[in-house]
């Protein structure tokens, strides 16, 4: 016997799922690849301060960037063997220059020839990403030349960059004929509250997983914070 989502089917009262174009569905496969790749660039940064920090190397307690251009020349100078903290610390370039006094204190350390090779290792995995993140950025760009006004407009809102427009773009595309209204696409994106109640009390209002990973806007924007 046929179940009633099946008899709804075959008598035609189920809307057919969304199924993107050729173009959105090529946006979706870069976009992802794109964003899971600065995700695995953020955790090899995490392993690179974490064998700094297992060498007693403070750096990221000075350096707002530990690949910056000063953080980074510091990193391959300990590499490559250097371990005086006053030749270490003048390395810094323009800004850093001011915090000399404490980025001597933050590079005394016991960094070995182990961390060395892990550093190594790091440095070069997240240089092997940034390039292909670059690339994938690239063609990226040149998928959404013709929908260049639609990334301009959606990311004049307040909270949206051009890269999270770009997602956006991928996810649903352009057609919006394809939703009703504005809340079906945006109960299909995952962003309507929930409304979990049961004997008159509320338990909670969490979005349900989305489709697709559609990025939300800022907390700051969010909160009514200044354009």
């Amino acid at each position: 016997m046929w179940s009633q989502p099946a008899r709804l089917i075959e008598h035609g009262l189920v809307r057919p799922s969304f199924v993107p174009p050729p173009r959105v569905r090529r946006l979706r496969d870069l976009t992802r690849s794109r964003t899971n790749l600065v995700q695995e660039r953020t955790r090899e940064l995490q392993r690179l301060e974490k064998f700094l920090e297992d060498a007693g190397i403070k750096l990221t307690s000075v350096a707002t960037q530990t690949l910056g251009v000063s953080g980074r020349a510091m990193i391959e100078a300990l590499i490559a063997g250097e371990r005086d903290p006053q030749v270490l610390a003048d390395l810094a370039c323009a800004r850093m220059r001011a915090k000399i006094p404490a980025l001597r204190d933050a590079l005394v350390g016991r960094f070995g020839d182990h961390h060395a090779f892990h550093c190594r290792a790091a440095i070069d995995r997240i240089d092997g990403i940034a390039a292909t993140i670059d690339a994938l950025t690239e063609r990226i760009d040149e998928e959404l030349l013709p929908l260049q006004p639609a990334v301009i407009r959606l990311s004049s809102i307040p909270g949206i960059s051009t890269r999270q427009a770009q997602v956006i773009l991928a996810a649903i595309g352009t057609d919006m004929a394809r939703f009703p209204t504005a809340g079906h696409l945006a109960s299909w994106a995952g962003m309507c509250p929930g409304n979990h109640e049961s004997a008159g009390k509320h338990y909670g209002g969490a979005t349900r997983p989305a489709a697709v990973r559609v990025p939300r806007p800022s907390r700051y924007h969010r909160c009514g914070g200044p354009g």
